[in-house]
């Protein structure tokens, strides 16, 4: 016989997944509009010692099937290949001098348990923006894209979450 607690596990399981979603999604717009306490009570650092991302990655379980994903899919472009250490970056082609995601190859362990947990979670592993995400989300379901949150609007931002097909959940985010 099923005990009562053994029947609410899933339900729980399901809340914190969806709390964690929410959360995560409320963070990253956060970030994103650059609301953090702690700058509005500091100066803007000088030009000569602000730091800037250039390059930043997502992790993914096949760079091959990735870099097909994010140039074919999503429209990114090839900015540096580096074959001999898998250096394998895009870009937007509206800034093609702009910030680099390098499509990371998964190699150790703790990083794949990493990537799963964040996707089983369904904690996105990055936020992109986009100027319409009813288009962009239309043209993207039509490329077969997976999306595991249609556009909603979450007052400050409307955001879709998407699956890379290489173990990573996607945030598209319109302000």
């Amino acid at each position: 016989m099923i005990s009562k607690q053994e029947t609410y596990k899933p339900k729980i399981k399901q809340k914190m997944k969806t709390s964690l979603m929410l959360l995560a999604l409320l963070f990253t717009i956060s970030i994103a509009q650059g609301q953090t306490q702690s700058d509005t009570l500091k100066s803007p650092p000088s030009k000569s010692t602000t730091i800037k991302i250039i390059v930043t990655s997502v992790m993914v379980s096949d760079q091959e099937k990735a870099f097909k994903f994010y140039t074919e899919k999503l429209g990114f472009v090839k900015k540096t290949d580096i074959p001999e250490v898998r250096w394998l970056t895009v870009v937007s082609p509206e800034s093609p001098d702009g910030i680099e995601l390098l499509l990371e190859p998964l190699k150790l362990q703790p990083a794949i348990t990493f990537q799963k947990a964040l996707f089983d979670a369904g904690i996105p592993a990055t936020t992109f923006a986009v100027e319409d995400i009813q288009k962009t989300y239309q043209r993207l379901e039509k490329l077969g894209v997976v999306f595991k949150l249609k556009p909603t609007n979450l007052g400050m931002a409307t955001v879709a979450i998407f699956d890379d097909t290489c173990g990573n959940l996607i945030q598209l985010a319109q302000k």
